[in-house]
């Protein structure tokens, strides 16, 4: 079903769904068959309210959930779950079997394969989730790689790399720049390369003094201490 307010040339291809309230802006893409599969052979469902941005094109496959956004020339494959509230910046590409929670950011240039999001999560601009230890074409690389895994209310600076299968606690913030190596604690902030642990989140300060630390906002208050 489609009920959705269409702008310019998109292409739609069959056993697509797309809730009430959305906008699509041409061109764009939505239900492109993954590779070794026809036209609508496997099904493509966005929720309510979706804002997609010229020159995004999203696969056949994926379950999207209400209050999704792309950015220009956003790209997602096949095989994602994403939950409601998310944005995907312009340029941005999720390839396949990335798990996203609800109300989560991914900016501009980022790049995800099996990664696994929670809820709150922010990812700044041009960062890379790994997912492979040895490419190419290792037949067991799912079983001893895969993508990071992402706790609720984790905060990601720009232009981080993060090795395959590194878990990163709750709460976490992760400098920009910073290479993820090795698993991050929860509540801890990381910066470097590789990336250690430098402090807990909560002896942040505020540079302006506008508060007693950062995040003592919602929604980080109901985790943090």
């Amino acid at each position: 079903m489609i009920d959705a307010k269409i702008v310019g040339d998109v292409r739609i291809y069959d056993n697509v769904s797309i809730g009430d309230g959305s906008i699509i802006y041409g061109p764009a893409v939505l239900g492109q068959p993954a590779r070794g599969k026809s036209d609508g052979e496997i099904s493509l469902a966005i929720g309510r309210n979706a804002v997609i941005r010229p020159f995004t094109v999203i696969y056949a496959g994926n379950k999207i959930g209400d209050d999704f956004q792309t950015g220009q020339g956003a790209s997602i494959r096949e095989d994602n779950i994403i939950g409601d509230n998310v944005s995907v910046g312009t340029n941005a590409v999720l390839e396949f079997e990335n798990k996203i929670g609800n109300n989560c950011r991914i900016h501009s240039g980022c790049f995800l394969e099996m990664v696994s999001l929670g809820n709150f999560i922010f990812i700044g601009p041009n960062t890379v989730f790994t997912d492979d230890p040895h490419p190419m074409n290792c037949p067991k690389y799912k079983e001893c790689g895969g993508g990071a895994i992402v706790s609720d209310y984790a905060k990601i600076g720009a232009n981080c790399t993060f090795l395959p299968a590194v878990k990163i606690g709750t709460g976490a913030l992760i400098g920009a720049g910073s290479v993820v190596v090795s698993d991050i604690p929860e509540m801890m902030v990381a910066a470097g390369n590789p990336a250690r642990v430098i402090k807990p989140v909560k002896d942040l300060t505020c540079r302006i003094d506008a508060f007693d630390r950062p995040y003592i906002w919602w929604p980080y208050t109901q985790q943090d201490d």
